[in-house]
């Protein structure tokens, strides 16, 4: 069976590592022959474009492929896509992304393609958006929906608002969680040459958060938290791993809320290298505005650190309340700095949610696990059309 992937861009990222994982997996499996069309990987956030060649030996970059709205390289790049999967003829595509996920879905229908997945990695529209751009994109994946033969979406959250939405059926929708290695985030043990180097002291609390310096993410609802939780633990340090275009804003930020000296900002890290960052935090923030079910808070929760994050989209199906960790409301920066206070003042407490957590994790986030479930999927699908692959 010929399979093509089509995501936006490779950057640093959730999605963009999930569907890395998937096709390294699927690469095992028989009978697949896989191939990946992209855009071009612009932004801060890093490439994973090296990644990309070691694990499908290339990929077709597709330059007008853009996260943006640009009606002129949407048009072409939409021509390229077509071309490029009638020569391919693939049985079946496999978008993911909001931009790649429209373009090449329209795309694939226009080019004759039997199968077409969608990967739901986060939502493309929603209440953070202006009324205006929340009818677009909406209106815009109740078309791409009507030329989607399943769908994939990483939290059930997703499924929901998207069937809210009027787009799919019940039926055309999976529940597949990121599953990624486990071991190296198992593993993560506080390195004392790290904590030097972040010039962070042994009896530092550690509050960390991981992900992109950009808008929705929710890091300044964290600075706005640090004097409260400050106030309760004077001890209390706050690490930011990640980078982005907000970065001088929210030093700015912090400088102006008085708390500049007790964060510490990384910049850009490699994937490889944050279980070693999440080793070094006693508890982990995800305070996200739009999310499905950010890859980090499964991470630390494989760590064994508890979390502190917004009931917002997928974070309740993982951060389970009194059990792996701590939800507030979406917003509630007091009550961020409560629970935080109250996971610096009981190491019992970190030590429960953090053991559950483990067990949450290991039970539903591996990769052999997300990658069966999509290698099924596709003979399932394939079956059913009568598909000879």
């Amino acid at each position: 069976m010929k399979v093509v992937h089509i995501i936006t861009r490779l950057v640093v990222g959730g999605a963009q590592e999930n569907t890395l994982a998937s096709l390294a997996g699927l690469r095992a499996k028989p009978g697949l022959e896989l191939s990946l069309i992209t855009g071009p990987a612009i932004g801060p956030e890093g490439s994973l474009e090296a990644r990309a060649r070691a694990v499908l030996g290339g990929f077709t970059l597709v330059p007008e492929l853009v996260r943006p709205v640009h009606p002129w390289k949407d048009a072409r790049a939409y021509a390229k896509l077509v071309r490029l999967l009638r020569a391919a003829a693939p049985h079946l595509v496999h978008t993911h992304s909001g931009k790649a996920g429209f373009l090449g879905r329209l795309a694939a229908r226009r080019a004759g393609v039997p199968l077409v997945v969608h990967h739901i990695h986060g939502p493309s529209f929603g209440p953070w958006q202006g009324a205006a751009a929340n009818a677009l994109f909406t209106a815009a994946e109740r078309i791409a929906g009507r030329m989607t033969d399943h769908f994939l979406c990483s939290a059930d959250a997703m499924r929901k608002l998207y069937l809210a939405a009027g787009i799919g059926r019940p039926d055309q929708y999976t529940r597949l969680f990121s599953g990624f290695d486990l071991a190296p985030f198992a593993q993560a043990q506080p390195s004392p040459e790290l904590r030097a180097q972040l010039d962070l002291r042994p009896d530092d609390f550690v509050v960390g958060k991981v992900g992109r310096l950009f808008h929705l993410k929710g890091h300044a609802d964290l600075i706005a938290a640090a004097p409260a939780i400050l106030r309760a633990c004077p001890q209390a340090k706050f690490l930011l791993v990640g980078d982005g275009v907000l970065r001088a804003r929210l030093e700015e930020q912090a400088r102006a809320a008085g708390v500049a000296a007790a964060f510490r900002f990384t910049g850009l890290v490699p994937p490889a290298a944050v279980p070693c960052y999440l080793g070094l935090m006693d508890c982990l923030v995800h305070l996200s505005y739009r999310e499905a079910l950010s890859r980090v808070l499964p991470q630390a929760l494989a760590a064994g650190r508890p979390v502190v994050a917004y009931g917002f989209d997928g974070a309740d199906e993982v951060c389970l309340e009194n059990e792996t960790g701590f939800l507030v409301r979406t917003g509630d920066v007091a009550a961020v700095a409560d629970r935080v206070a109250r996971l610096a003042g009981d190491a019992e407490l970190r030590a429960r949610l953090g053991r559950r957590g483990r067990e949450l994790v290991h039970e539903w986030f591996s990769v052999e696990r997300m990658v069966e479930t999509q290698y099924e999927l596709y003979l399932r699908l394939a079956a059913a059309r009568g598909l000879a692959c």
